[in-house]
């Protein structure tokens, strides 16, 4: 199965991390965001990736140009000379993937270790992968009046996030736009067809490579689970 890897973006919060090189070349104990999610891959028997490239696409070539054969994959590149948002992007490698039964997309940004084979698509044309939601904040128990707990940043597990890994069947072409993002134009209208599937990862290591800080944080929680 072919997996198709969201690597456009600009990064801007991440600055000045990502001022010569696109967010997924960020390193995080000494290896890039895209080496993490590369071994994450390969532990499924994914070896075939379709960079959807844009921002210092250059830097990002020439890394994998370097790094192809010790990591034992396979490269493919789209190259974005202008934004095409998350559908467009995904739109213009129709070419490479419409003979694909079904595919694996995930954001350049995401860290993980949620079990991809418990993705199937059944009869639906996507499947988005859900993880509960962190808090932002740390939050305070009370029992009445008496504060009782003081939590740091909990998960809620009442509430589920867009994990950004995703599987495809062929059919999510028909409902891509030539420009513009999923979420917001694709995402809405498999929904209302009931043809939209959410799979729900608890006790799972996942985290949003965003900020500093989140760079910060996830050196530190990581160490054990994906650096080897």
């Amino acid at each position: 199965m072919k997996v198709v890897i969201l690597a456009g973006g600009y990064g801007k919060r991440l600055r000045p991390f990502t001022e010569d090189k696109p967010k997924n070349l960020v390193e995080i104990n000494g290896k890039t965001i895209l080496e993490i999610q590369i071994n994450w891959l390969k532990k499924y028997n994914i070896k075939d990736i379709i960079l959807l490239a844009g921002y210092k696409w250059e830097k990002l070539i020439d890394w994998c140009k370097e790094n192809e054969e010790r990591l034992n994959v396979n490269f493919y590149f789209s190259i974005e000379k202008e934004p095409l948002g998350t559908g467009g992007a995904l739109k213009k490698v129709e070419n490479i993937l419409k003979n694909e039964d079904k595919f694996l997309m995930i954001n350049g940004d995401i860290i993980t270790n949620l079990d991809i084979s418990k993705l199937s698509l059944d009869n639906y044309i996507g499947v988005i992968s859900l993880v509960p939601l962190r808090s932002s904040y740390g939050v305070v128990i009370t029992e009445g009046e008496k504060i009782v707990e003081f939590k740091e940043k909990p998960i809620l597990k009442d509430y589920w996030i867009n994990a950004g890994v995703y599987l495809f069947s062929n059919k999510i072409f028909d409902y891509l736009p030539e420009k513009g993002d999923m979420e917001k134009e694709t995402f809405p209208k498999l929904a209302k067809e009931r043809l939209l599937k959410g799979i729900k990862f608890d006790n799972i290591y996942w985290r949003s490579i965003d900020t500093i800080k989140d760079l910060e944080e996830a050196s530190k929680e990581i160490k054990d689970i994906f650096i080897s």
